[in-house]
């Protein structure tokens, strides 16, 4: 037996007083979370399906120099089986149904609904209009639809980013209700694909947005449709693009609007291969899929992306003055990018230190801002959210809205 791991959500967390990495379903075929001793956690990487499972124990010892407790492999591997968490035919038979249930659905069911914000529509059109009752930002008016308009969210709670949401999409707020299609790039935070796409309709409480699955159609097309819907589960999880699809039917007072949902992989290879995302082919006919269907009609582009993640919760030091001070002209970086509606001047600041910060809006935020072409953004909030009880890790997130050159 040669177990190999699948893509997991694994963080670290300390449960009563001990140190441990938790084991999550970023797929959700398995409810079921796993805690493992932190100093044991190592042999999760001998779970790659080269190693045999009576092999892991010496390999262990010998880049460690550590023995395992007796039987200890073979019970993580048991309970990683019984979680779905390895990849083997039992969870590919899931994967198979939990597919079929997904797609042969109503509508992609709300997965925060009732958790990360109301799941009634009267609890939750009362949240978000506080949000924007309290910001003293002013709505956009007389809207130049001559090319697309830009926005961009956080896709953090809204409990620590409901002020800069409130800020970006009040700012927004006609462009939004004008708007005749939407396209939503949000954050693939367990993907490596560079898009992944659904024809699945994306629900809020307020209603369904419906998914426009004749350019789902175009754009699969143009990726491979093996390529676009490999990992199409994610979007049953996945939160980038739910929480920005909520702001969006709330401004449209639960109008639908045709919806194209994408959620957009990591960008790192392009730091390490010497290669660029201008040069993709496969980013490149998205990019003119994307282009022609926007032409001669109303579109707004959405990225859902927030900016750094550093500290301990991220694997990084403590952070203190110095260091926040340090982030902040990191960001300024990227947002005076963003500003010029430079989208390689903005890839080139986070492939020169190789994210170290950690932003995962790359992919989005960059996208958007080659659909745009010439652009110019307006600053829409900006905040610094704690990210552990001690204010040692923070998230940062930034608004900004996006519109034809002056």
């Amino acid at each position: 037996m040669r177990p190999k791991l699948r893509t997991l959500d694994i963080r670290p967390i300390v449960y009563e007083n001990h140190p441990y990495i938790l084991l999550r379903d970023p797929q959700r075929l398995s409810e079921q979370q796993l805690f493992v001793p932190q100093p044991l956690a190592a042999v999760l990487a001998f779970f790659d399906g080269a190693h045999h499972i009576d092999e892991m124990p010496e390999a262990y010892r010998r880049a460690y120099q550590l023995d395992l407790p007796a039987g200890f492999v073979h019970d993580l591997a048991a309970a990683l089986d019984e979680a779905l968490m390895l990849d083997t035919a039992r969870f590919h038979a899931r994967r198979t149904q939990a597919l079929e249930e997904f797609r042969s659905a109503p509508f992609r069911v709300p997965a925060l609904a009732g958790a990360g914000y109301p799941a009634d529509d009267k609890a939750l059109w009362s949240l978000l209009q506080e949000y924007l009752e309290e910001s003293d930002t002013a709505a956009d008016a007389d809207i130049d639809w001559s090319q697309p308009i830009g926005v961009l969210s956080p896709h953090i709670d809204y409990a620590r980013g409901g002020k800069v949401y409130a800020h970006v999409w009040k700012r927004a707020a006609q462009a939004v209700r004008e708007a005749e299609l939407v396209i939503l790039l949000g954050t693939d935070h367990y993907g490596d694909d560079l898009f992944t796409l659904t024809r699945q309709s994306y629900a809020t409480p307020y209603g369904v947005l419906p998914t426009d699955t004749t350019l789902v159609d175009r754009l699969a097309a143009a990726i491979g449709e093996e390529a676009a819907f490999a990992g199409e589960l994610r979007h049953r999880g996945e939160h980038s693009l739910e929480l920005v699809a909520v702001w969006l039917h709330h401004l449209r007072e639960g109008r639908p609007a045709p919806v194209v949902p994408i959620l957009t992989g990591s960008f790192h290879p392009f730091m390490l291969n010497g290669d660029t995302p201008a040069s993709d082919p496969t980013i490149g006919s998205v990019l003119d899929v994307l282009r022609q269907v926007m032409a001669g009609r109303r579109t707004l582009i959405v990225a859902s992306g927030d900016l750094a993640h550093v500290g301990p919760a991220f694997g990084g030091a403590p952070l203190n003055g110095a260091d926040r001070r340090t982030l902040r002209s990191a960001d300024d970086e990227l947002i005076a990018a963003m500003r010029a509606g430079d989208a390689a001047g903005f890839f080139a600041a986070i492939r020169r230190v190789e994210n170290r910060n950690n932003v995962c809006g790359v992919a989005p935020i960059y996208l958007m801002l080659r659909l745009l072409g010439q652009s110019h953004g307006e600053p829409a909030g900006y905040a610094v959210c704690p990210a552990d009880e001690r204010n040692m890790s923070v998230v940062t997130v930034a608004g900004m809205v996006f519109k034809a050159p002056n």
